[in-house]
């Protein structure tokens, strides 16, 4: 079930308001339908008996020989009047009938009074046929002689596919008693579609859905907003407050998160604070004892003292630039990659190291050089130490710069390829302490790359050795977040 629902909240939001809309529509148009319905056949049905009651009242009235020539005149569709002497009336003078039938007897009682003897009897007439065609016995419901269509409640127009009817058939007799026959049609329904309301429904349900969709947009929005900051956080810690107007729900998650922010600024400015006193106050001693160590006669001895305290001076250095992050103290500016992969690649052939680079990168790449330089020298040197050679391949699309560097070396165990990422990780099988690896170099590497908004991934070349792939987006919003 939750595979089929949207995965975003407008979409989700937009959904539910819709959906219910919808259906809310449809029912109460299937109230209107009904309603309607019920209303054309009582104002039918009222039309009709008054109509019977006038044409009894008018026969009454009128001497029997000229009641054959006014029932000739007032019979047409949709009714139709027979003068029958056949007919029996129950001695009740009410037949028994059915709900309906008794409903209609009773309009006619109501309009004629209690002298009548009334026998009411419903059949159905009733057949599919075009817009227009005729229905019933004896022709009623079709065109005249003068080829007019005859007109009256019962007809369904032009929009009409269903043609049906109600005959209800009404047995009477006169004060004379002479007995009256009336086959009055009225419709059971009529089937054309009412346009007018189906065209406000349709402009009622286009407005809403755009009210609702931009009700949606303007209640998501603030997340949306939220969600980029997020994101951004870690590329900028120092980046602008958001804006904690709007409604209350919105205001508080945003002075909540800007609260946070100013948390982790502190925190990382008091640890870098922190950090860059005790590197300085590292360095000091460790210059000291360099100098002394120049002053020990015996060679041996002072090489050790030499190489241990390089050692811990480039260990005091690489955890200093782990714990500051990236660089960020100048301003992000455009940087020729192709000029910068080739200023690296020298000055690692100048110690005796092979790199080759392949593709090129034609539009600068908006970055902080002096962080970058830092990341591609430390996967180029990593490629060199423990591969033999570097191999650089460059490949520059409209959305992301991607950069592989591959070596020919043992590669790293699958297992490994993650935790080497870590402060401090080294696998002991190709880096150990004779090497010079302090176990930051591809953290820092990795630090830099998603401060740009990009990331490195390790994997093992199908033919041996081990690929870093760099890849840096071409985005807008990240290059804002470094400014």
């Amino acid at each position: 079930m939750n595979r089929l629902l949207p995965r975003s909240l407008f979409a989700r939001m937009v959904l539910v308001l819709l959906g219910g809309l919808i259906v809310a529509q449809f029912l109460s148009l299937a109230v209107h339908w009904r309603e309607r319905g019920e209303f054309i056949m009582r104002t039918a049905g009222m039309y009709s008996a008054e109509r019977i009651a006038g044409i009894i009242k008018l026969l009454d009235a009128t001497p029997p020989a000229e009641r054959a020539r006014i029932v000739g005149v007032l019979t047409s569709p949709p009714l139709r009047v027979a003068l029958d002497a056949n007919v029996v009336l129950p001695a009740s003078g009410d037949a028994a009938m059915g709900e309906e039938a008794a409903e209609f007897a009773a309009l006619l009682k109501s309009a004629l009074g209690p002298d009548y003897a009334l026998q009411v009897s419903i059949t159905d007439a009733r057949r599919r046929g075009p817009p227009g065609a005729g229905y019933g016995p004896r022709g009623y419901g079709r065109r005249d002689n003068d080829g007019d269509h005859m007109h009256g409640p019962e007809y369904a127009g032009r929009g009409a596919h269903l043609l049906a009817a109600r005959s209800f058939v009404v047995h009477t007799r006169l004060t004379d008693g002479t007995a009256v026959t009336f086959d009055a049609r009225r419709p059971e329904e009529v089937v054309n579609w009412p346009l007018r309301m189906l065209v406000s429904l349709v402009v009622l349900l286009a407005v809403v859905c755009a009210v609702t969709l931009v009700a949606v947009r303007w209640v998501t929005r603030p997340l949306k907003t939220l969600a980029t900051a997020a994101e951004n956080l870690g590329n900028d810690i120092n980046r602008p407050p958001l804006d904690e107007g709007g409604p209350l729900e919105v205001g508080r998650a945003a002075r909540a998160f800007n609260a946070m922010q100013a948390k982790l600024a502190a925190l990382i400015s008091d640890r870098t604070r922190i950090f860059s006193a005790m590197s300085h106050d590292l360095k000091t001693p460790i210059t000291r004892l360099r100098l002394r160590t120049e002053m020990l006669d015996d060679d041996a001895l002072r090489g050790k003292f030499t190489q241990d305290l390089l050692e811990m001076e480039a260990m005091v250095s690489a955890a200093l630039d782990f714990m500051r992050g990236v660089d960020t103290q100048g301003p992000v500016q455009p940087v020729n990659m192709m000029a910068l992969l080739e200023s690296i690649a020298a000055d690692t052939r100048e110690t005796g190291g092979v790199v080759r680079i392949e593709g090129a990168v034609p539009v600068p790449f908006q970055c902080h050089p002096q962080s970058l330089k830092r990341l591609l020298t430390n996967l180029i040197d990593n490629a060199v130490k423990y591969g033999g050679a570097a191999m650089v391949a460059v490949d520059d699309g409209e959305s992301q710069l991607r950069i592989r560097i591959c070596d020919e070396g043992p590669g790293i165990p699958p297992a490994e390829l993650e935790r080497v990422f870590e402060p401090f990780y080294r696998v002991e099988a190709s880096r150990n302490r004779a090497t010079g690896g302090s176990g930051l170099g591809l953290t820092i590497a990795r630090n830099i790359a998603r401060a740009h908004g990009g990331d490195v991934v390790l994997r093992n070349r199908a033919g041996g050795g081990l690929e870093a792939e760099l890849t840096l987006p071409r985005r807008n919003h990240v290059l804002a977040g470094l400014s």
